[in-house]
């Protein structure tokens, strides 16, 4: 059985880490592209400065737009190549860091989130979207980033509800990797369904894999609420950075190298939804994953749990969580077809899905999230 791991180069977290990002960047040349929204720019430029100053680089203004589109990638790629910059940085949210690792195509690449709210950071892929923002494809490189770098000052500052949603994302992990183990599908660490003639087969996963997705689920339960608190206070704490790493850290390895199932197809089908929209990845990732527990009938005490670890952080465990106050039944099927489709994760799930399924696990924990709040 071919098995596969894939990681970060290196992994670096600490408070006031943004002011050693020079010395990264020293490691590949004298310049960087610095592919960045303004605001997040704005956000560290002091430590930029001062990074910069210490150790004798040049960072490239790239003037990016805020979308990580082909036209955008090729834009940035003629900027880099016109100032002879010897590595990309992706400094911000998931649009600035999908569109760097397009831009550095494997090579040469850190990665600096100003937000703990997905587990993008460490992957070896990316979402590429049009110019008008409508999903285009996903893409994927030959290796994850140099470097990922992570300023605990800098998310400690972040609004709360980021650190939130970054936990809904890391929530699903353990289950999805724990289905996807079950099942012996295939997951990111290896090359994408449908590689090319003679490139190397998918792979599946590791139990290296399943025991940081375990891991992952261990620290939410155990520093969730108390990280919260932190960030409320913009105060980096032991619980505050156990969060961050298990956000940004764990559950993107434990993601792209252990697998994904139920939860995220469920998310990728609640997006038709407009209501929807204005809720983050995470967010609808945590109540995907209470309906993936559902779906597989898990222990009514995990369920709990789920539920209990949710409604305390201030995660959605109904759809009145994200916006959605009524239902009908064909946008029920359109939303479990949706998950449903071929290409999606929740054929990873260890039995036989359907979109009937699919519409009924959704409506049972809905039920559920509603019952347990009226009861907490």
């Amino acid at each position: 059985m071919r098995k596969a791991f894939i990681c970060p180069t290196k992994y670096v977290q600490g408070e006031d880490e943004l002011l050693n990002l020079g010395y990264f960047v020293g490691t590949f040349g004298k310049s960087a592209l610095l592919i960045a929204h303004p605001d997040d720019v704005a956000r560290v430029k002091g430590k930029l400065d001062a990074t910069a100053q210490k150790f004798g680089v040049t960072f490239v203004e790239s003037g990016f737009r805020g979308e990580c589109s082909r036209q955008e990638v090729a834009r940035l790629q003629a900027v880099a190549k016109e100032n002879r910059c010897d590595c990309t940085i992706g400094l911000g949210g998931g649009k600035a860091i999908d569109t760097a690792k397009c831009v550095a195509e494997g090579e040469a690449l850190i990665i600096v989130p100003t937000i703990a709210a997905t587990d993008a950071p460490t992957s070896h892929s990316a979402v590429l979207y049009t110019e008008d923002g409508a999903f285009d494809d996903y893409a994927y490189f030959k290796q994850s980033p140099s470097v990922v770098l992570v300023d605990t000052t800098v998310i400690a500052s972040a609004p709360v509800r980021f650190l939130v949603s970054g936990m809904g994302d890391a929530l699903s992990t353990y289950f999805e990797a724990r289905a996807t183990a079950a099942s012996y599908s295939n997951v990111n660490a290896g090359l994408p369904c449908g590689a090319r003639e003679g490139v190397a087969p998918p792979a599946k996963g590791t139990k290296t894999a399943l025991a940081l997705a375990t891991l992952c689920y261990e620290t939410l339960l155990s520093d969730g609420v108390k990280a919260k608190a932190a960030n409320e206070c913009h105060k980096v704490s032991p619980a505050l950075e156990n969060i961050i790493e298990a956000n940004i850290l764990l559950s993107g390895l434990g993601f792209e190298s252990g697998g994904l199932a139920g939860a995220h197809a469920i998310h990728d089908g609640l997006t038709i939804l407009e209501e929807t929209h204005h809720y983050f990845h995470g967010e609808k990732v945590a109540f995907g994953t209470l309906c993936q527990l559902v779906l597989e009938n898990a222990d009514m005490a995990e369920i709990e749990e789920v539920l209990d670890f949710c409604v305390t952080v201030g995660l959605p465990v109904c759809f009145e969580d994200l916006g959605v106050m009524s239902i009908t039944d064909a946008q029920l099927a359109e939303v479990a077809e949706k998950a449903c489709i071929p290409e999606e994760s929740v054929h990873a799930m260890p039995f036989p899905v359907t979109p009937d399924m699919v519409a009924a696990a959704i409506v049972v924990a809905d039920n559920l999230g509603k019952q347990y709040k009226k009861g907490v």
